[in-house]
């Protein structure tokens, strides 16, 4: 019960200690798995370990192989949640990309890390295939916290999320292959059980997973579940997905857990947040129970076996050669830029799965006396920690310098996606700017991705969207909900994670009706609220630009929209594209030449009426 008790508290500490350092969380785990593990034997008067996790005569917290089942089906709920996160709109850009790192940067992987164990460590053929397979998944674990650090541009994060979280199940699949190659051997018998595996893991996994998604979206659909069951109903269908896929063949649950996530997350399913949220939490929990379970599980004698310079070769050809190699290939003719792959082949860290999954064929080979089989787990564990140490401290300073760290953040986010939102996201877009609406109103949501807006249900009063790695080019807050409460509430939350260039918010009915109370973070105009823009959308819904001449040009205009309650100056466009918010305390814009454009929403303007008020402004500036 002690040791129970104990893995929960420290796997809790260390999530803590990983969040105030901005580390990712697995790198603690293991060190912590290795004290009250391996290290620990040095210390105890008996020579055993503070944590065994395995039953060996004298003590033990699992008996036999539930370790392992424990470990699957913890796997398969964080693979879920993973699955969930994946959003099909999100790789619209680099969609070819991701399929072919996850395929051709497979290959180069298995094969090249393969060749390189066998030749260093003198492995057999069979047992280095299967280090190599166990090598190809990178971890969404490890990833997400590593890139939560750093700014970069969207397509990049996307990249290595998606990744992360699809490469698992072939990675799983790969290593499933060669352990049916090692257990019935080569030849004819091999080729016909490896190709009847194949289709058996493929078939099974997406049919049980597209199926039960679908079935767990109609339950909740109908009602059929009550809403304080939702969330242990859908952890028990995740384990039943699990389960049957994986007797019907072995390892095609992964695969099955994450085709449902992903089914789910791209469904208009109700309570979907919440269900997310939950499987956060369980996620977090698991992870760190894991971690610290098979670091402990390992011997001083395996950390022995590794400690020389071969482990050091093999560390250092997978990290600067296959995979830059594997990642190279994977992005010829795509649109990223040499720099951006130079930081997707520096970053991929090994995490949960591979270790997982090594643990247990490691000990099953070994237990029948596979020659080489006792190198499978401490070799994959010295490239899980080698890798999550190496990134995590080493990822934000490559970023800076190979150019992909983001000094300035131009993305804009928008509290809010009604029709004066998406009018001026849909503006902001075209102008080559990454904009991202949020509102916890689901047909707004749609209303934005429909015309091609990135857009998402999400309730600002949570944490979860400073995690959000997708906003890590945001530096600007727009907030332009009906609600002047909330839109306050984003400016006070949200100003220090996204607002790095600018916050603004509407002016609220009190703050418009009283001259002197113009807040610095109005936006627009300290005559125009909420209802004032829904109602000037309504009759035009249309956004505008006009040239302008000088910053008296510029003036004039602005108080010519004071004057018509139909035109609304939003942003001032320079010369060379850029696009500076207007704020509602009249702030005033210097060396304002031809070129610069007014964009401005509503009723387009009298032109004659504007060049007569601009000769008049002239002429006082003279005077």
């Amino acid at each position: 019960m002690l040791e129970l008790a104990g893995i929960v508290i420290l796997g809790i500490i260390a999530q803590w200690v990983a969040w105030r350092l901005k580390l990712p969380a697995i790198l603690p785990l293991i060190l912590i798995g290795l004290l009250v593990g391996p290290i620990s034997t040095f210390f105890t008067e008996d020579g055993l370990k503070l944590i065994e996790p395995i039953w060996n005569g004298e003590k033990g917290l699992f008996p036999g192989d539930s370790l392992y089942y424990f470990v699957s089906l913890a796997i398969s709920i964080i693979l879920f949640e993973g699955g969930l996160t994946l959003k099909r709109d999100e790789i619209k850009n680099v969609g070819p990309v991701i399929t072919k790192l996850i395929t051709l940067g497979s290959l180069v992987t298995f094969f090249g890390a393969a060749i390189a164990s066998h030749y260093i460590f003198d492995l057999t053929w069979q047992i280095s295939f299967l280090f190599s397979a166990l090598i190809i998944v990178t971890g969404p674990t490890v990833i997400t916290p590593i890139l939560r650090n750093i700014p970069l541009k969207k397509d990049i994060s996307t990249v290595l999320k998606w990744e992360g979280i699809l490469i698992d199940p072939i990675g799983a699949l790969a290593a499933v292959l060669v352990y049916e190659f090692i257990s019935v051997g080569e030849g004819q018998a091999y080729t016909q059980t490896a190709l009847i595996e194949f289709g058996k893991i493929l078939l099974f996994g997406t049919t049980f997973g597209f199926t039960f998604a679908h079935a767990l979206t109609f339950s909740i659909k109908k009602n059929f579940i009550p809403h304080y069951l939702l969330n242990v109903v859908s952890l028990s269908l995740v384990l039943l997905v699990f389960v049957m896929s994986d007797v019907f063949a072995h390892e095609s649950g992964l695969l099955a857990v994450v085709v449902m996530g992903m089914v789910l997350g791209n469904i208009n399913l109700p309570n979907l947040k919440e269900l997310l949220y939950f499987k956060e939490s369980l996620s977090v929990l698991l992870i760190s129970i894991l971690f610290i379970l098979l670091s402990a599980n390992i011997n001083i004698s395996d950390l022995e076996l590794i400690y020389n310079w071969q482990t050091v070769s093999l560390f250092a050809i997978i990290i600067l050669i296959i995979r830059p190699l594997g990642v190279f290939i994977s992005t010829m003719n795509s649109n990223l830029k040499f720099n951006e792959k130079l930081f997707i082949s520096w970053v991929g860290p090994r995490g949960i799965v591979a270790a997982g999954i090594a643990s247990l064929f490691g000990s099953k080979l070994l237990a029948s006396g596979e020659k080489g089989a006792d190198y499978i787990t401490p070799l994959v564990f010295m490239i899980v920690l080698g890798t999550v140490l190496l990134n995590a401290t080493t990822a934000r300073l490559f970023a800076k310098l190979v150019g992909v760290f983001l000094t300035k953040s131009e993305g804009i986010l928008i509290i809010g996606a009604s029709k004066v939102s998406r009018l001026i996201g849909n503006y902001l877009q075209e102008n080559d700017r990454h904009v991202v609406l949020i509102d916890n109103n689901q047909t707004n949501v749609d209303k934005a991705k429909k015309i091609g807006l990135e857009a998402m249900a999400a309730n600002i009063y949570s944490d979860t969207l400073t995690d959000n790695i997708e906003l890590n080019d945001v530096g600007y807050l727009m907030a332009l909900t009906g609600n002047s409460d909330i839109n306050k509430f984003a400016i006070n939350k949200f100003t220090k994670h996204f607002g790095e260039n600018g916050s603004f918010r509407l002016v609220t009915d009190d703050e418009m009706n009283d001259p002197q109370d113009n807040p610095k973070v109005g936006l627009f105009s300290h005559t125009d609220d909420f209802i004032k823009l829904t109602e000037t959308v309504r009759q035009y819904p249309s956004i505008h630009e006009i040239e302008l001449t000088s910053t008296e040009h510029y003036n004039s205009l602005i108080e010519i929209t004071k004057a018509d309650n139909n035109i609304i100056p939003i942003f001032l466009k320079t010369d060379d594209g850029d696009l500076k918010i207007i704020p509602s305390f009249s702030e005033e814009f210097e060396d304002i030449k031809e070129g610069f454009k007014l964009v401005y929403l509503g009723k387009m303007f009298d032109i004659e009426k504007s060049v007569q008020e601009t000769d008049l402004e002239e002429v006082k500036g003279k005077e």
